[in-house]
């Protein structure tokens, strides 16, 4: 028992040592020191973080990408979209299309016509493919820049105003294409015929950023049909570029394509692959979706 007592007593003294006033070995004035310290210590810290913080804002644009020049070119992006990057449908079945009609829909909402009518936000820009339409630079007091009109009748059949099924039903079914958004990107358009296909050497314009669909597999050939292309010059005007940010460009509405695939072989899965083409469009085997995509198509009859 007087062992027990002892060593209680070490660790009660050592916890509160009543003798020297002192508490887990350090009296008060000890413990306010180091607390002083500490402060002191991590208050610096603290003023070195925030400092470099804002000393590297001070290097940032609200409206410029200050860091730009390893960005890749735009991703080609299609509606609809699935995860597996498969259209599969039947003519028969209205359920089994109804959501890539929606998806369609969801995207052509703000194309409208009756949603662009504020002249303070939108103006036209031309009914045929025109050069880039400069609106100032970015950090310029300009402020917020119109947008161009992009009307969804341009899309023809596959505006969904006169189809509301968008060729599904049919069993010629619309993919609608655009170019992802890059500030302050200009693509540029094919120098000659030299760079595109054989059979989409008739593509070439000036000011337009061609697109080309074909099939991925040689033993697809001659079982896509014909595909046609509806849009302003059935590709990318310039006018449309540059796009200046969420900022200053908040009603900007990307110019799209609409592809409609009109005589596809049924029942058989089908791969097709749909690239654009410009000077300093490139492509990448690690990104299926850079200035490309491709996917599978079954038609059930």
């Amino acid at each position: 028992m007087p062992a027990n007592k002892d060593g209680d007593g070490g660790w009660k003294g050592f916890l509160w040592n009543s003798e020297k006033k002192e508490f887990l070995g350090r009296t008060g004035g000890s413990w306010l020191k180091i607390f002083i310290f500490y402060v002191i210590f991590y208050g610096c810290l603290a003023g070195i973080f925030i400092g470099t913080i804002q000393a590297m804002m001070l290097t940032l644009s609200n409206y410029k990408p200050t860091y730009q020049d390893r960005v890749a070119p735009p991703g080609l992006s299609h509606t609809p979209r699935s995860e597996k990057a498969e259209i599969s449908f039947s003519k028969q079945d209205d359920n089994s299309f109804d959501p890539y009609i929606r998806n369609l829909r969801e995207l052509l909402e703000p194309y409208k016509d009756e949603k662009q009518t504020d002249i303070q936000k939108f103006e036209d820009c031309g009914a045929t493919p025109e050069g880039y339409r400069n609106r100032g630079e970015l950090e310029s007091d300009i402020g917020i820049r119109k947008a161009c009109r992009f009307s969804r009748t341009l899309l023809r059949s596959c505006s969904g105003t006169d189809d509301k099924s968008f060729g599904f039903k049919d069993g010629k079914p619309c993919l609608i294409v655009k170019l992802n958004r890059i500030v302050n990107f200009r693509p540029r358009p094919p120098a000659s015929n030299a760079s595109l296909p054989a059979a989409a050497q008739g593509y070439l314009q000036p000011n337009l950023i061609p697109i080309y669909c074909t099939n991925k597999r040689e033993e697809d050939a001659g079982k896509i049909g014909e595909i046609k292309y509806y849009g302003l010059g059935n590709g990318f005007p310039l006018q449309y570029y540059p796009y200046y940010g969420k900022l200053l460009h908040p009603q900007y509405l990307q110019p799209l394509v609409a592809i409609q695939f009109t005589n596809v072989t049924l029942n058989e899965e089908l791969r097709i692959e749909c690239k654009v083409y410009g000077e300093n469009i490139d492509y990448s085997e690690k990104d299926r979706y850079q200035g490309r995509f491709d996917l599978k198509l079954l038609i059930k009859s």
